[in-house]
């Protein structure tokens, strides 16, 4: 790990909006214009792009989908609730110190604790491993509303200087800035002071006729009409209130396993009331949402 003496550079992935849609297209990712050019300022301008919406609709899917892209590595740093600084940025490996003090027997306290403070009793995480690489990286903060306050302000001082200080080391600074996603599902509000860092794009649940663009992508053998009834079931029960609505994964699932029963086989085939019923718990994994579902698509009457 090396400090830089200046800011870390900034070298894009994509030369336009066209290219970053392309691109995206290609590892089956099909991005709106809005997505593209939140995609391209954040790569351009080197900054942290916000993704919230509701859970399913792609947020993390699009991380994943810049880095292959750009073949560069993906480092994703999950939040939880209780997620601390260790966990984020680094800790020491306190066993081996340990016993590299038990080995060498030195008494000399000033060599031994330049010693047990050095890269090799190091544990990077998420954070400082991805500032510290100097090839392509990607960096996912994922679900960062799930993490503590506390969490933000350390986020904010990282996001800003692109720098971590580790106070037996020095200051480990970015070579090469990351592209940076922040992904939230809006379970509490973030602070301003971290949204400001940030550029912002909401992702929602597509409209019909992008979602039967993604399913054609993924699920390509499925019939037409199969599709287009999927959908409108799907969006019927996006409408309802359920504690988890259907996301554009479990529609997709739900193609998937449309085929694996045989029901999509033949290009007149069609989704009766029966197998919706059956396979309602693809896309619905919550029995009170199952029964509000059956309730109103009048299934099994």
């Amino acid at each position: 790990m090396t400090a830089a003496a200046t800011g870390p550079a900034v070298e894009p992935f994509f030369t336009d909006t066209t290219q970053v849609r392309e691109r995206l297209a290609e590892t089956g990712y099909l991005a709106d214009d809005a997505t593209t050019t939140a995609v391209f300022l954040a790569d351009r301008l080197g900054k942290p792009l916000l993704v919230e919406g509701p859970a399913g609709v792609g947020k993390t899917e699009l991380a994943r989908a810049i880095a292959t892209t750009a073949d560069a590595e993906l480092i994703r740093l999950q939040c939880y609730e209780g997620i601390d600084e260790a966990r984020a940025l680094y800790e020491w490996n306190h066993a081996k110190q340990i016993l590299h003090i038990q080995s060498t027997g030195s008494r000399d306290w000033d060599a031994t604790k330049a010693d047990i403070f050095s890269e090799e009793f190091l544990l990077p995480r998420p954070l400082l491993r991805a500032i510290a690489r100097e090839d392509p990286t990607v960096l996912l903060i994922d679900e960062v509303d799930k993490a503590d306050v506390d969490v933000e302000g350390l986020l904010l001082e990282v996001l800003s200087d692109f720098a971590v200080t580790i106070p037996e080391m020095g200051t480990v600074a970015a070579l090469r800035r990351p592209v940076v996603l922040l992904t939230s599902n809006a379970t509490r509000e973030l602070s301003e002071a971290l949204k400001r860092r940030c550029l912002y794009l909401y992702i929602d649940f597509p409209d019909a006729s992008r979602e039967r663009e993604i399913l054609a992508s993924r699920v390509p053998q499925l019939p037409d009409a199969i599709a287009r009834e999927m959908i409108r079931i799907v969006g019927v029960l996006r409408s309802l209130d359920l504690r988890k609505k259907p996301s554009v994964a479990e529609t997709i699932d739900w193609g998937q396993t449309l085929l694996a029963l045989g029901v999509a086989e033949s290009r007149r085939a069609r989704l009766d009331d029966d197998v919706v019923e059956r396979t309602l718990g693809v896309v619905l994994k919550h029995r009170p949402d199952l029964a509000a579902a059956v309730a109103e698509l009048k299934l099994g009457r």
